[in-house]
């Protein structure tokens, strides 16, 4: 699994880009998250400021 976007949330602000230790979101319109990176640590979920992340 990995961390979802909920693109009707996101602003495209980057934070989750700036936090990702592994690297696996990258910012289109919106935040994309590579699921064959991310490894569910969350660490996107708690910053981003506009709770459109989620671990599934």
């Amino acid at each position: 699994m990995a961390a979802f976007v909920d693109a009707s949330k996101c602003v495209s602000c980057g934070v989750c880009v700036d936090t990702c230790p592994m690297s696996a979101i990258t910012m289109e319109d919106t935040a994309v998250v590579d699921a064959g990176t991310c490894v569910d640590c969350g660490a996107c979920v708690g910053e981003c400021p506009q709770e459109a992340i989620e671990l599934q």
